[in-house]
């Protein structure tokens, strides 16, 4: 396996069919539609525009295992050393520790970057990611309860939260 930088040319169809797998059968994304490959477009964008990072797991073959990113957490100029990322993996490679490779590498990026807090939006019934993000020193930071409806049910969302000791010199601006 391979970390490596995901870019739209090559990894925008393998990144859809990801996020549709979590759109249909999981509450790891609160969205009901499928996306369409015009929506990758866009994302990437706002990934460059951001300086934000898309890492990916590949394996021997070039095929993406799962991927990371971080994105804005709120729009307002104080919340700049704040992000709240996501992790994708694809369904048949789930159970395999690539959350955690991914995790670490995000952490990891996040600091060079100068960021301060990871926030992670986790469905509360999401074991598993609670158990990833727990485990890599996450602490949870609160909970907003019946947040979502999806699947004929209301939905818990967890926020977890790392917090870095980063940046070096933060300034007010």
């Amino acid at each position: 396996m391979d970390l490596i930088t995901c870019t739209e040319q090559k990894h925008a169809e393998a990144i859809l069919e990801i996020f549709n797998d979590a759109i249909l059968n999981s509450t790891a994304l609160y969205d009901y539609k499928v996306r369409s490959i015009e929506s990758m477009g866009p994302w990437f964008t706002a990934k460059d525009k951001g300086n934000f990072p898309v890492i990916g797991l590949e394996d021997q073959q070039g095929k993406l295992l799962g991927f990371a990113s971080y994105g804005t957490f709120r729009a307002w100029p104080a919340y700049k050393y704040s992000v709240e990322h996501s992790i994708y993996i694809h369904p048949q490679h789930r159970g395999q520790g690539l959350g955690k490779i991914l995790l670490n590498a995000l952490i990891a990026e996040a600091k060079q970057r100068q960021v301060h807090t990871l926030v992670g939006g986790i469905d509360a019934s999401n074991i598993a990611s609670i158990a990833l993000h727990t485990q890599a020193g996450f602490l949870e930071a609160g909970l907003i309860k019946q947040a979502a409806y999806k699947f004929d049910r209301w939905l818990d969302l967890a926020f977890y939260q790392l917090i870095l000791t980063t940046p070096d010199r933060p300034i007010a601006q």
